[in-house]
């Protein structure tokens, strides 16, 4: 099982989202630029992160700029192939990604669902 963490940081890439092998595993990879507590601008930390399959589509509410936190799972596996030295593969699999300053909000930074409600008069009569 792998343990979940977070990052704070700024868009600056966002991928296509790629299809792979017959059975349509899709993946989306983006960069953002770590900010907030302890990091130092005159030394910036680039991270990569993927979303897998339905979770492609978050990033379609955001803009490279726009500042995040992404929450994330941790996990790596090992690949030999014969005759060749063993591998090992890091991933950081985003399963969540929020604007800053939108805790508890969602992703588009506005409530899709009361944005679609009607508006009633205040003296309903029940």
């Amino acid at each position: 099982m792998s343990k979940n963490f977070e990052a704070q940081g700024i868009i600056h890439s966002i991928d296509e989202t790629r299809s792979y092998g017959a059975n349509g595993f899709t993946k989306r990879e983006f960069v953002i630029k770590l900010s907030g507590e302890g990091e130092k601008p005159e030394y910036p930390n680039y991270i990569a992160l993927e979303l897998l399959k339905d979770k492609c589509a978050l990033m379609d509410a955001y803009r490279v700029g726009e500042e995040v936190v992404v929450h994330f799972n941790l996990s790596g596996r090992l690949w030999n192939a014969p005759g060749k030295p063993e591998k090992c593969f890091t991933s950081l699999q985003a399963w969540k990604v929020e604007r800053v300053g939108s805790e508890g909000g969602f992703a588009g930074g506005v409530d899709d669902y009361s944005q679609s409600m009607p508006n009633y008069d205040d003296d309903v009569p029940f």
